[in-house]
């Protein structure tokens, strides 16, 4: 069986990102022969960067907000809590916090462990609703799929794991890359959005019949 290869750009913010990981995952279990490297893409990369971009920080959230809402209407499980996040009153997150900590969950247990650790600080932020700039937010997230705790936070802590973010970046940006998610498929299929299930078992039909 041919394999096939799919690397998935994303970013914690995203969500339809979160939208689409449950879908790649069951493409996965249903197609043994797919393999999928991740890698980060930064939405918000300094806590700057939602003021630049939307004005200031408050019109960030209702921007944001708005993105949630239309990104839940798509979400299976419509698991996006705009309502909670409406009511937090911490500044709405940037990007490389938690795209440091992905990276270090994938130094420690490989792209399987970047993945699960992108599920559950997604699920942190777009459900929970929790400050995913916060470190014990992001260690708690770390224990929660198993991680070695003191481990995570040492790579937090390693300057080469925000190196390793950095280049997957400049790697988003060498392939044209500019929104999230985006799934290439065997280095020329590009996939962008929160496409659907049968929509992405189509695109990967369409590979198979190369």
């Amino acid at each position: 069986m041919q394999t096939i290869h799919i690397d998935f750009f994303h970013d914690v913010l995203c969500a339809w990102c979160f939208a689409l990981s449950p879908r790649v995952r069951r493409l996965v279990e249903e197609n043994p022969s797919i393999e999928v490297d991740h890698h980060c893409f930064a939405l918000a990369p300094s806590k700057q960067s939602l003021s630049t971009m939307f004005g200031d920080k408050a019109q960030a959230k209702q921007e944001i907000l708005n993105h949630w809402r239309a990104a839940n209407a798509n979400d299976d499980e419509h698991r996006i809590n705009t309502a909670l996040m409406a009511t937090r009153d911490y500044d709405y997150p940037y990007s490389m916090p938690g795209l440091i900590a992905c990276k270090a969950a994938e130094m420690l247990a490989g792209s399987k462990g970047h993945w699960d650790y992108f599920d559950r600080v997604q699920k942190a932020h777009l459900t929970e609703c929790r400050d995913i700039t916060d470190r014990e937010v992001l260690v708690s997230c770390a224990k929660d799929i198993g991680l070695d705790t003191v481990k995570f936070e040492a790579l937090l802590d390693d300057p080469s794991t925000a190196k390793a973010v950095q280049d997957d970046i400049d790697l988003a940006e060498e392939l044209g890359i500019n929104s999230v998610p985006t799934l290439i498929i065997n280095n020329k299929w590009l996939v962008s959005g929160a496409i659907h299930y049968g929509e992405l078992k189509n695109a990967i039909k369409k590979v198979q019949e190369e």
